[in-house]
């Protein structure tokens, strides 16, 4: 089957389209929309997507909020600089990190930020190279973490974010993400009320996203590829509302890869989605037969990255890269703080 190599997810993109910083106007970015059957595209602003929508419809919303989770200190003993991501809580005061310079913070190494109100100490090297670290400090950790910590932007960001609440989106609220869903970032509170008004629904899940989203693929058989673990919960109020929509014969409109992967990840073979907590480390290429998703709100993605196969998967790898291939000629901005597309 084509469309199973790594490769076959390359193309070129100019730096220069890369979204270095988030619009002021959320709902002001750009849209492209693209038939999935007919592969016809249209070129709208974001605030449009209220006429692809439906009464009855259901948009799946990611409520995951994340967190000021790098931390930047100094080596106890030497001073030198030293940086910790926080990419999952394994414990009360201990998280999976991942480290730099990862040759100088073996097990037993010490590290303090700012005023040394938080220190942490390396208990362990994790699988791929990640540490074990434990924190100490005085009062509430979320509290010491907003105060010392940044955002986590994703590696090809090289500006510095203004508003830490502009890598967030509005809905935001389960703490627990190293980067953000950012499909949903174009989202204001008004464009969701008149999305509301106009009869469609909106259920909210949660899945903490990891770093683990902009890992390459380093495999040219995608097949091969370990996909990374995240944790994601359905509430019974939006398994139910998700079910109603399509016993209505109406469509789950998923709002970004991850919205899309909870729900597939949450639904048995027949479509129902079930309510609870898990982990998921479902890899969608194409092949994959969506059980629950009928239409997709997503950014521009990374050549060859999983989460084009992911929308390759949903409409069809040829069209996808013929749409980017468009959006890289009509200088659509990509990637994080990017432009939008809507396949239906």
């Amino acid at each position: 089957m084509s469309g199973l190599k790594t490769s076959d997810y390359y193309f070129d993109l100019p730096q220069e389209l890369i979204a270095q910083d988030p619009l002021e106007d959320r709902a002001a970015s750009r849209l492209l929309v693209m038939n999935r059957e007919t592969g016809e595209i249209a070129h709208r602003t974001f605030r449009d997507i209220k006429e692809y929508l439906q009464p009855g419809d259901t948009l799946v919303l990611n409520d995951t909020k994340v967190i000021p989770a790098r931390l930047l200190g100094t080596k106890e003993g030497t001073g030198a600089n030293a940086e910790i991501l926080l990419l999952k809580r394994l414990g009360k005061d201990s998280w999976e990190t991942l480290v730099k310079p990862g040759k100088k913070l073996r097990p037993g190494a010490r590290v303090t930020f700012g005023d040394g109100s938080l220190r942490a100490v390396i208990l362990d090297v994790l699988e791929g190279g990640n540490r074990l670290v434990r924190f100490e400090y005085e009062g509430i950790f979320e509290e010491v973490l907003d105060k010392l910590g940044e955002m986590p932007l994703p590696p090809y960001i090289t500006h510095k974010l203004q508003d830490r609440n502009m890598y967030q989106t509005v809905y935001a609220r389960y703490e627990g993400s190293a980067a953000a869903p950012t499909a949903g970032l174009h989202f204001t509170k008004e464009l969701l009320d008149e999305i509301r008004s106009a009869g469609v629904n909106t259920a909210f899940v949660t899945l903490h996203v990891g770093l683990g989203t902009f890992r390459p693929v380093k495999v040219d058989d995608v097949t091969k590829h370990h996909m990374h673990t995240e944790w994601y919960n359905v509430t019974p109020e939006a398994a139910e509302l998700i079910n109603r929509t399509h016993r209505d014969g109406h469509r789950v409109i998923c709002v970004g890869t991850t919205a899309c992967r909870t729900v597939e990840s949450a639904s048995d073979e027949s479509g129902q989605v079930h309510p609870g907590a898990d982990d998921t480390s479902i890899f969608i290429y194409p092949g994959y037969r969506f059980k629950v998703m009928d239409a997709l709100i997503t950014n521009f993605h990374l050549p060859e990255s999983t989460l084009v196969m992911l929308v390759s998967a949903f409409a069809g790898r040829e069209r996808v890269l013929k749409a980017y291939e468009e959006a890289v000629r009509e200088k659509y901005r990509f990637f994080s703080f990017g432009d939008a597309c809507f396949f239906y």
